[in-house]
């Protein structure tokens, strides 16, 4: 069944999909990732406009509710596509632009119309593990105790006496034993030497290994007791030891990436499990405020919530900090807002937030930048901000505005004209900022 972000439906449309309906209705998404989903960005609890309670598909009256999730979800032989809504049923040019130009997939790798079906979804997999595997490698090298089995004169562990008689009868001056040892060659490592072999068969896959060659070489060099036949006993050892220090969440994510692609190595993503969720989701809100900054980063900052990178201070004396999507690096101060929302569904606490950010930042002038695909709305929407009560004169302030921006989104049949007309959109906002 395919369907769209932020929409409903009549709960009757679910019944060809009712086993599978049933896993995922009003779960969050921390309980979907620990059932076995993979969820991009892999640091999705430290988001504001996305946390870990939002659902994938939620119940209200008679109608099921989608939000800003899209990708891929199965169970048995059920399985659910969640597409963007400003994708057409034809083609995904709109979610494939957005990865194109956020995680820059270079085009040798062929995401064909349909991004969650065919090849589509195992190549962003495949893409995103040099990603991931810088991301982990920054905390060190994965460390973790391993049981090791000597049979030398060198005792330094416990004897196995069952294996000591077999192996050394008669006694030849060797001892049969076992000792416990931090090492870096354990189950998390080698699985992904593993994913490293498996991408490499790909066509694109020494292209991708190229742009982290150190990473790759050092894991070769810390695996020395890696063999290609020992795949599926690694692949069984992590599936049972999932990692769970909070130190080294970035291996937790990488480690069910690389398990991801092991499992998924045929021409789609669908790893058959009997009685299982498997599948990937995209937090498309995240997709489209970094595709935001591939357009004005050079004329803003980008503080980042999910990194934790540039935050300020609201108050003097709080050391909560906050994250303003965008900060023009120059004066007059300009504060942005990227919504993933149809114009409408902006207000309220959206404009409460802007302007408490517009304030600390002695801004007059906020932007909400989002994706538009009605004809009938202009570009450009400017509010002006009140002054007064409704017990006296209420005038409107000329010097205080928030501006509602609309990129376009184009409809049309052929990919390379939906290229050129959203580089030209593009174009247009960096001139509105000039």
């Amino acid at each position: 069944m395919i369907i769209k972000d932020n929409n409903q439906q009549n709960k009757s449309v679910f019944n060809n999909i009712s086993n599978l309906t049933n896993k995922i209705l009003n779960k969050t998404l921390d309980e979907l990732e620990k059932d076995g989903i993979f969820i991009f960005p892999e640091n999705l609890k430290e988001t504001e406009d996305l946390t870990e309670k939002q659902f994938v598909l939620y119940s209200e009256n008679e109608n099921y509710f989608t939000e800003n999730i899209i990708g891929f979800i199965g169970y048995d032989d059920e399985q659910l596509i969640i597409k963007s809504r400003f994708d057409s049923e034809n083609n995904n040019y709109f979610t494939k632009y957005l990865f194109n130009k956020v995680l820059n997939i270079p085009n040798f790798v062929n995401l064909n119309t349909d991004v969650f079906e065919n090849n589509g979804t195992y190549n962003i997999l495949i893409f995103l593990f040099a990603k991931y595997l810088k991301n982990a490698m920054r905390k060190g090298i994965f460390k973790k105790y391993v049981n090791y089995e000597y049979n030398d004169e060198k005792l330094k562990g416990t004897i196995d006496i069952k294996k000591h008689i077999i192996l050394n009868t008669p006694f030849l001056g060797k001892i049969a034993y076992s000792n416990r040892e931090y090492s870096l060659d354990n189950e998390v490592t080698e699985l992904i030497h593993h994913t490293i072999i498996e991408i490499k068969k790909k066509k694109f896959g020494q292209k991708i290994l190229s742009n982290i060659k150190e990473e790759v070489n050092t894991i070769f060099a810390i695996t020395p007791n890696y063999k290609e036949t020992d795949k599926k006993k690694i692949i069984i050892k992590n599936q049972k030891n999932i990692v769970r220090h909070s130190y080294y969440y970035e291996y937790r994510a990488l480690q069910q990436l690389c398990l991801m692609i092991l499992q998924n190595n045929k021409s789609n993503i669908n790893l058959k499990k009997h009685h299982q969720l498997y599948g990937i989701l995209f937090d498309i809100s995240w997709l489209w405020e970094e595709y935001i900054n591939t357009i004005i980063n050079k004329q803003f900052y980008h503080p980042m919530n999910k990194k934790r990178i540039d935050g300020q201070f609201l108050f003097a004396n709080n050391s909560k900090k906050v994250y303003p999507d965008f900060i023009r690096k120059i004066d007059p101060q300009i504060i942005v807002d990227a919504k993933y929302k149809p114009i409408f569904n902006i207000h309220k606490s959206d404009y409460s937030q802007l302007l408490a950010y517009m304030f600390r930042f002695d801004s007059k002038k906020g932007y909400y930048i989002y994706p538009l695909n009605n004809p009938e709305i202009d570009v450009k929407t400017t509010l002006f901000l009140n002054k007064g009560t409704s017990y006296d004169i209420v005038t409107k302030r000329e010097d205080i505005t928030v501006i509602k921006y609309g990129i376009r989104i184009p409809f049309t049949n052929n990919y390379e004209d939906f290229v050129k007309q959203m580089i030209k959109y593009e174009e247009e906002l960096k001139q509105e900022f000039n």
